[in-house]
């Protein structure tokens, strides 16, 4: 819990140096390449958190693998170092760009599909979706096999669940009753 309030002040501070420096957008973009490396790269995400390995090891790692990055960016890293907080880098970016969305008017919508969508079809449930609400939506399509086919919608903490094994689940219910 002190972890995720750490990573939510972190974000702030970060979001408000980024705006103050005209550079948010750029740090955006930073914090979604860091948010994607550190939970799929299994191996950055141990060599983070692993807790014997000196913070000055983390930070040059981190600036080598995220060369490219902002220098608002990269001067999180430093304030982690400072603090050692490394573990928490994840959970950091995440919060950013949910802050970053918010206050640019954009909400998220997460669709699990069985198979992952292909180009046409995200086109197509995205212009539906974007009827629904007047803020600028934005996909993340999340595969989740034992849904069986289908979908389920999740925006904010509205739900629609079209999934076949949902849909099972109910004739099950039904049927036993």
């Amino acid at each position: 819990m002190s972890g995720t309030r750490a990573a939510i002040r972190y974000a702030k501070a970060i979001l408000e140096i980024a705006q103050s420096k005209g550079v948010a957008d750029a740090v955006n973009v930073d914090m979604k390449t860091i948010a994607l490396t550190v939970t799929e790269n299994l191996e950055l995400k141990n060599f983070i958190e692993n807790p014997t390995l000196k913070v000055d090891q983390k930070q040059s790692a981190l600036l080598e693998v995220f060369a490219d990055a902002n220098s608002v960016t990269k001067s999180l890293f430093h304030l982690l170092f400072e603090n050692k907080r490394f573990e928490i880098l994840g959970a950091i970016a995440l919060e950013y760009n949910g802050l970053f969305d918010t206050m640019n008017g954009v909400e998220v919508a997460t669709v699990t599909t069985a198979v992952p969508m292909d180009e046409a079809l995200e086109a197509k449930v995205l212009a539906k979706i974007a009827t629904l609400s007047d803020k600028k939506i934005t996909i993340i399509n999340t595969v989740d096999p034992a849904i069986i086919g289908g979908f389920i919608i999740r925006i904010g903490d509205k739900q629609y669940n079209a999934a076949v094994a949902n849909r099972l689940q109910i004739l099950k219910r039904e049927l036993s009753n």
